[in-house]
């Protein structure tokens, strides 16, 4: 196979720039963990494993995202997925996953849940496998399939990549539970603003609008929840944190982590030791914007590690023992599945991708297969003591979703996007109505035999995140 080619000097050299801006001896953090302590009977009674592995492909696989043929040509920092596993003082376990990849598809992401069962005999509901949606990390089996160019050399490394990353990610989880030792888990709520709601702000306009003070508009989530997890001496073994917004900074062929990566890579500077997580909660309809510079993508970076940095810096709720665990597949029906007719049309369209599409859709028609009319959707539901609820959905969901059910289920109410599944866009009933890239006829882009989910999609999930929600609640 072939392997990639040297780095880039004056990318190393913003690396390396980066984390010596960013590093420092000490912290806020590591000072107030002392007094946090195991001793706290509040928050006593969790155990808590901690794994990270680099994921950085070492042959050519092609960078995913963007509808287009992208090599890479090197590397700005490191790609990384990480592992935290959980047990309370019952020994009910549960593990979360995080990642630097743009989307992992259900033909992956089943794998890795039944090998799982296998070895460790953890079910569905105990496994939450999160992507970031970096559109600078590597393609995964099937995702986007229709997206590039058919090249049988790139699909043999895509397929090989995808192979080893299912291993990888076996070995992962089993170093978070061997790992599991007592800790003491606690939570915080901070804030940024560089995400823009991308559909009400032509994005073109905003750096003017921003330079004028013209208040964007649009719906966002700005909040960036934080939970921090210590051991019993005061040190700070993890710190997960999340928010909503694209990671699309860059649109460039060099492998990275985009404004998550740069994130995480200050907070463990800052924090030695520590393994920073970051999970995206519905930023779907979000970008960061003005984008498409190194400069921006690390500005955005480090003003989500800010973010965070300023919710350590105040007194954490701590998280008291406790696990309750719900998944749920709900299937989603589509609008109307294609044809055959409308397929053989797209054949000559002047979209390759719409044409690729069509053309494999009708290979599975000849060979007898028959389209489903509706997809199954993941929904998951964590109740961790009585202070935290994570709601982790599949795929690309649009802000609507989390500024609803933090609403509707309170404080300490975490939801997530980008979980098990890269599907598609996942509109609300609002972003569904208007129409456009995100809740408009475009579900072909993601492979679906079909243009758009039926308009009854934010009520079949919010109905099922309801039954999930009193089950953990009981």
């Amino acid at each position: 196979m072939r392997r990639l080619f040297g780095r880039r000097d004056f990318l190393a050299s913003v690396a390396a720039a980066t984390i010596s801006a960013t590093a420092c001896s000490g912290s806020i953090l590591d000072e107030a963990a002392a007094s946090v302590g195991g001793d706290d009977k509040s928050a006593a009674g969790w155990k808590a494993g901690v794994a990270r592995t680099v994921i950085t492909p070492e042959t050519s696989v092609w960078l995913a995202g963007y509808g287009s043929k992208r090599a890479p040509d090197g590397k700005l920092h490191d790609l990384w997925m990480k592992a935290l596993a959980l047990e309370d003082r019952s020994g009910k376990q549960a593990v979360l996953i995080t990642s630097d990849f743009q989307g992992v598809p259900k033909t992956m992401s089943d794998r890795v849940f039944m090998q799982l069962q296998e070895k460790f005999q953890l079910d569905r509901s105990q496994i939450m496998f999160t992507f970031s949606h970096n559109h600078c990390g590597p393609r995964l089996g099937d995702d986007l399939i229709d997206y590039y160019p058919v090249e049988a050399e790139q699909e043999l490394l895509v397929t090989e990549y995808t192979d080893v990353m299912v291993a990888r990610t076996i070995e992962l989880v089993g170093e978070a539970l061997s790992s599991l030792a007592p800790a003491s888990l606690q939570t915080g709520e901070g804030k940024t603003t560089f995400a823009v709601n991308r559909r009400n702000n032509r994005e073109a306009d905003v750096p003017d609008l921003i330079a004028k003070g013209t208040p964007l508009v649009g719906p966002v989530d700005h909040t960036v929840p934080v939970m921090t997890v210590t051991r019993p001496d005061g040190k700070v073994e993890a710190i997960l944190f999340g928010y909503a917004c694209h990671p699309t900074t860059l649109s460039f062929t060099t492998w990275c982590g985009d404004y998550p990566g740069f994130a995480q890579l200050e907070l463990e500077n800052k924090h030695p030791g520590a393994t920073a997580m970051f999970v995206n909660t519905c930023g779907g309809d979000q970008n960061p914007l003005p984008r498409r510079q190194v400069e921006l993508c690390e500005k955005y970076g480090h003003m989500l590690a800010v973010a965070v940095e300023e919710v350590l810096a105040k007194p954490l709720k701590n998280v008291s023992s406790g696990l309750k665990l719900a998944f749920e597949m709900v299937d989603l029906p589509y609008l109307n599945v294609v044809s055959r007719e409308e397929l053989t049309v797209l054949l000559v369209d002047s979209n390759a991708l719409k044409a690729r599409w069509a053309k494999r859709l009708l290979a599975k028609l000849d060979a007898g297969e028959q389209f489903p009319a509706a997809y199954p959707y993941p929904v998951h539901t964590w109740q961790l003591g009585s202070e935290m609820l994570l709601i982790g959905m599949g795929a690309e969901t649009v802000v609507d979703y989390a500024l609803r059910f933090k609403a509707e289920f309170g404080e300490g109410t975490w939801v997530l996007g980008y979980a098990d599944d890269m599907i598609s866009y996942i509109p609300s009933r609002r972003v569904w109505d208007e129409g456009g890239y995100e809740g408009g006829a475009n579900l072909f882009e993601y492979g679906r035999p079909a243009f758009r989910w039926a308009g009854d999609i934010e009520n079949r999930i919010a109905a099922t995140v309801h039954q999930l929600v009193k089950q953990v609640r009981e």
